[in-house]
Formats: C-alpha cells, structure tokens, sequence
C-alpha cells in the first residue's frame, strides 16, 4: 500500500505563511495528479489545489494569489506554500495521491492530515 506522510502544519498568526509538504512512498509505478484538501470544523472537505505530472496547476478561489501548489516528481513529493494567511484557512489539511501500483491497479491514496490554525 502506497503511503502518504504530511509535515509543516502549525500555528501562525493572520499575515503569515507556512509551507506543507507530503511524500508518497511505497511500491508505485506511477503517481498521476497530487493536492491537496482541507476541511475545517463543521465544514465539508474542500478541494484547495492541485498539480498534475506535467505541473498544471488549479486553485480554489479562496487560496488563488495566496498559495502555491508544487512537484518533485522524481520524489513524489508535493508541496503547499502558504502566503497571508487568514484564520478562515484553520483546518486540516490532507494530502493525496492519484497512484498505480502494480498488482493493485489505481486508487487515490490519502495522508493523515494536518493541522494548520491561523490566529488574528
């Protein structure tokens, strides 16, 4: 099973910035798009951005200007830097992963999630 791990979440005041960053590992054949979601308390899970292999890159409105989604694809690692953030972005973050794995086929792997919360 293909695993994901998150680090970087935290405690920031409002204006400041914080960078999230996942890994995948396991025996993958191949990873197709990776992102991020996040859902606050009470809050439905929302889609924030994600990259494709090839670097194409898509935004939620909320984050667009503020964040930046980023690759390695070499090390299957995705990043999520932060800029001006508010406390309207206090959730918990998760990472995932559009994975093929040989004799298990493609599924969407997911990490544990972080917590990111934003004082004012």
């Amino acid at each position: 099973q293909v695993q994901l791990v998150e680090s970087g979440g935290g405690l920031v005041q409002a204006g400041g910035s914080l960078t999230l960053s996942c890994t995948a590992s396991g025996r993958i054949y191949r990873v197709n798009d990776m992102g991020w979601y996040r859902q606050a308390p009470g809050k439905q899970r929302e889609l924030v951005a994600t990259v494709t292999s090839s670097g194409r890159t898509n935004y939620a409105d909320s984050v667009k200007g503020r964040f930046t989604i980023s690759r390695e694809n070499a090390k299957n690692t995705v990043a999520l830097q932060m800029n001006s953030l508010n406390p309207e972005d206090t959730a918990v973050y998760y990472c995932f992963a559009g994975v093929l794995q040989l004799g298990a086929g493609a599924y969407t792997a997911w990490g544990q999630g972080t917590q990111v919360s934003v004082s004012s």
